[in-house]
């Protein structure tokens, strides 16, 4: 897989504003996407940005509040009358086929499969695969984790060189783990290429209380996005409308051993981002925070981790 993008749609917590619509993101996969969440307004989101409607192959909802699901019904009657023929697949907490049976009109001349998950692989793709591990939250919710498979080792040239394998279709055969035949002797593509890579992951949590459940579905991931309501001054009301603050998303990655976090999901009461920022970098410095229609290409090899 040459490229995994990440498009995020929606950034905010609760209710839009002028800045942030509510929750959505779109992973980009070889140009096939995956949109995770659909709030209201989420496409009209989607059409001011680079993701094609008519590429999403699956969509993930979180939970079944209004913020990361109201945008759905409009969504899937969109795609009816702009012609899509190929089904469609939903995948969700329990409750979410109801949620979809109750929608008046849909007009959906495509089928729609609805999944209902409480956790476990979800969804398998050309090249990669979608886990899911039920979070904590005042509903049930379910965290998302997009991994690559894994990835042949570096390719080696020189090595090839030596063998007397010439360059062209032969190394591409290699890399892709045929053996090819140089005069009289076969060459073995682990004679030239390196250890296995293991695939890329980005991780999707929230609504959520900082849990286990989030460190195992992140563990070692490229890119966790994970929610950061609230600053740790208002930690109290964080955890009894079961949020993160933005010190426990950083140290979910900083357990996770995350390559790097970004932080979504953020209260309208913040105009900045500074201070969510400010408090994450102390406890785990890799840190950003996403805004909408921000794109990020997750990197083809994991950064080495700081000294």
């Amino acid at each position: 897989m040459d490229q995994i993008r990440v498009v995020f749609l929606g950034t905010g917590a609760a209710a839009p504003t002028r800045e942030r619509n509510v929750s959505s993101l779109a992973v980009i996969l070889d140009g096939a996407t995956l949109l995770f969440d659909c709030g209201e307004g989420t496409q009209h989101q989607i059409m001011r940005s680079s993701v094609r409607p008519g590429s999403i192959d699956a969509i993930f909802i979180t939970h079944l509040h209004g913020d990361h699901l109201f945008g759905l019904p409009g969504l899937l009657a969109s795609l009816g009358l702009n012609g899509r023929s190929r089904d469609l697949q939903l995948v969700g907490p329990p409750g979410l086929a109801r949620f979809i049976a109750a929608i008046p009109y849909r007009g959906t001349p495509y089928s729609i499969s609805v999944l209902e998950s409480e956790g476990g692989a979800v969804y398998v793709g050309l090249g990669f695969r979608v886990d899911a591990a039920l979070l904590e939250h005042s509903v049930p919710c379910l965290g998302f984790s997009v991994i690559e498979d894994d990835r042949p080792g570096t390719f080696d040239v020189a090595r090839a060189a030596a063998l007397g394998v010439p360059a062209g279709p032969l190394f591409g055969l290699l890399q892709r783990g045929s053996p090819v035949s140089v005069g009289d002797r076969v060459i073995h593509p682990e004679e030239v290429l390196g250890s296995t890579r293991p695939g890329r992951r980005v991780t999707f949590c929230t609504d959520t209380r900082p849990c286990s459940a989030s460190v195992s579905l992140a563990w070692r991931s490229d890119v966790l996005i994970h929610e950061a309501t609230y600053t740790s001054d208002l930690a109290a009301e964080a955890a009894s409308r079961h949020h993160s603050t933005a010190a426990e998303a950083a140290a979910v990655a900083r357990d996770a051993d995350a390559a790097s976090l970004i932080l979504t999901h953020i209260s309208a009461r913040y105009a900045s981002p500074a201070a969510l920022l400010a408090e994450a970098a102390a406890v785990f410095p890799r840190v950003t925070a996403a805004s909408d229609f921000i794109e990020i290409v997750v990197p083809a090899a994991r950064p080495p981790a700081a000294s």
